[in-house]
């Protein structure tokens, strides 16, 4: 059986879950990186340079990993090029039993969500992540329909709900969240990204089942999602190793070390999140910077790193660089 969030006292390790058998849902636990896009310097996909980024996170022991998501630049990929990098992620993905491959969606039609998460399911995907609608601030009812659209067409395969405020302003709360679990339940996880997002996931962890939850806005409230019940976190891909040892050491009950590489974390990600076209932009020059691929150029428009933001994070790669090992060999 994988581990509860319910069982997760405050202050206690987070306990490492023995997944089920044939259950891509409980391999997402721990950290879960979305992947990022690399291009080339005239603006192409660079399809070998984004394997290497999936190798990479593999690399770094994770059991799970998302595409497309913010931190993919998902919103400037054309329909080919989400597909041809979908099928770079399940191609080496597919035959490993022990890492779940989460594919996202984001389509604001109905028809079109249920159409091309079906096609990821057909394509291999472990999970669906479903980013609801958000533009012209569509109705409460009209959320819920369109989630319940996606959860019956992929059942059963565990579908991902990503709650996004910030980025989106769409609001859900515990109660419409527990009806929706309670007639589908392939709900298995809530990406909880409001700010801060503790009470909605110790809410979501104290239902009946509990539903769990993985924290994403990069982290910025990790240790505080972890005593509240999160079975994971779900950041950019840039650092992953330093997320891991984050990670670890909570899970080792390890408490004071964990808070300690956070809060050393923290001044670089709460700044880099004020924006996410800059956490986007930061993140590919970490990658760029460490060999991991072969150019930092963000499709515009994008954020334009300035002198002192490059110097933060020439600091950043200083600082760390005992967790973050050169990887252009």
């Amino acid at each position: 059986m994988s581990v509860s969030p319910a069982t997760v006292s405050p202050g206690e390790p987070v306990p490492d879950p023995v997944p089920e058998p044939d259950d891509p849902g409980a391999l997402v636990r721990g950290v879960s990186p979305v992947l990022e896009v690399p291009f080339t310097a005239t603006g192409d996909i660079d399809v070998d340079g984004f394997r290497r980024v999936v190798r990479y996170v593999l690399g770094t022991g994770v059991s799970s990993m998302m595409f497309p998501g913010f931190a993919s630049e998902y919103y400037k990929l054309t329909e080919d090029e989400r597909r041809t990098l979908t099928a770079v992620l399940l191609a080496e993905t597919g035959a490993r039993p022990d890492v779940a491959a989460i594919v996202a969606v984001q389509d604001h039609a109905t028809r079109l969500v249920v159409a091309r998460a079906r096609e990821a399911v057909a394509a291999g995907a472990d999970l669906i992540n479903l980013l609801p609608p958000h533009f012209l601030s569509p109705s409460r009812r009209a959320l819920v329909d369109h989630v319940r659209a996606v959860l019956d067409a992929v059942a059963p395969t565990p579908v991902v709900l990503q709650y996004a405020p910030t980025e989106t302003g769409t609001s859900l709360d515990g109660a419409t969240l527990a009806a929706i679990a309670a007639a589908h339940p392939n709900l298995r996880l809530v990406k909880v990204e409001s700010s801060p997002p503790g009470r909605l996931i110790a809410e979501l962890a104290a239902l009946d089942p509990p539903l769990a939850s993985i924290e994403g806005y990069a982290g910025v409230q990790l240790p505080d999602a972890i005593r509240r019940g999160a079975v994971g976190t779900q950041p950019g891909c840039s650092f992953t190793e330093i997320y891991v040892e984050i990670w670890r050491r909570f899970a080792s009950g390890d408490t004071a070390g964990g808070e300690d590489l956070h809060r050393r974390l923290l001044p670089y990600i709460s700044y880099w999140m004020l924006d996410t076209e800059l956490i986007i932009a930061a993140e590919k020059h970490i990658s760029y910077r460490r060999g991991l691929i072969g150019s930092d150029l963000c499709r515009s428009p994008a954020h334009e790193l300035d002198a002192e933001e490059r110097r933060v994070i020439d600091r950043f790669l200083a600082e760390f660089a005992d967790l973050l090992p050169d990887l252009s060999g």
